[in-house]
């Protein structure tokens, strides 16, 4: 219960506290308190003598006591809890610019991690097919040494030339028979025949030329180029 007394620094103050005091040795309790603390707070002078029950001590806690009074008023002690935060930096979020444009940096880096990622995927190869040609002199009298390095000479992107013999044909005429390995989406074989051995300067040995063989091959098995 809240204990509550009027002008203690009056006389009349003082004598109620005295009366509520013959009683009693404490405001509240059995020992002295913040309660006598509060109340002997105040007074703006030392109570006269004639009012020998107003004393007491101050020790442990007290139960509650409320003082009216116009004497001394205490002194105010801020509340830390109530002291204003310093205000944030507004600067702050002006560090952030999430529009804003890529820097040089940025760019580069940009750059490098896409040429990581071409360079990483391996590139689809093509299908490719092992042809075997049969390659015809205009007579007896053509050399056929030549004749084959007209054919040899032919050079292309996915193209390679391998092994070659040479086969009777009759009249003691040889014709030429040769294999290569194409890349199918790099080299046509009718193109290369059009284009090249029915041209100068193969022209010259080559009357003919025909496929024999086409077939496609799944593995990298490529023959040396002589």
């Amino acid at each position: 219960m809240v204990v509550s007394f009027t002008n203690v620094g009056s006389e009349a103050g003082l004598k109620k506290l005295d009366e509520y005091l013959l009683t009693r040795s404490y405001i509240t309790g059995y020992q002295a308190s913040k309660d006598d603390l509060a109340v002997y707070s105040a007074f703006s002078t030392t109570p006269s003598s004639s009012y020998p029950n107003v004393a007491s001590g101050v020790a442990a806690d007290g139960q509650g006591v409320k003082v009216e009074s116009t004497a001394v008023p205490a002194a105010s002690t801020p509340d830390v809890a109530d002291a204003k935060a310093p205000a944030a930096d507004d600067d702050d979020d002006d560090d952030v610019d999430l529009f804003g444009e890529e820097t040089e940096e940025e760019k580069k880096a940009a750059e490098e991690r896409a040429a990581a990622v071409k360079a990483s995927g391996k590139k689809k190869e093509s299908g490719k097919s092992s042809v075997l040609l049969d390659v015809k002199p205009w007579d007896d009298e053509t050399d056929m040494t030549k004749l084959e390095e007209a054919v040899r000479n032919v050079k292309m992107e996915g193209l390679l030339w391998g092994a070659s013999k040479l086969v009777p044909v009759g009249y003691g005429i040889k014709k030429l028979q040769i294999m290569m390995t194409i890349v199918d989406d790099l080299v046509s074989v009718d193109s290369l025949i059009e284009d090249y051995f029915y041209t100068e300067p193969a022209n010259e040995y080559i009357q003919s030329c025909d496929i024999v063989a086409f077939n496609k091959i799944c593995k990298d098995d490529l023959p040396q180029v002589r």
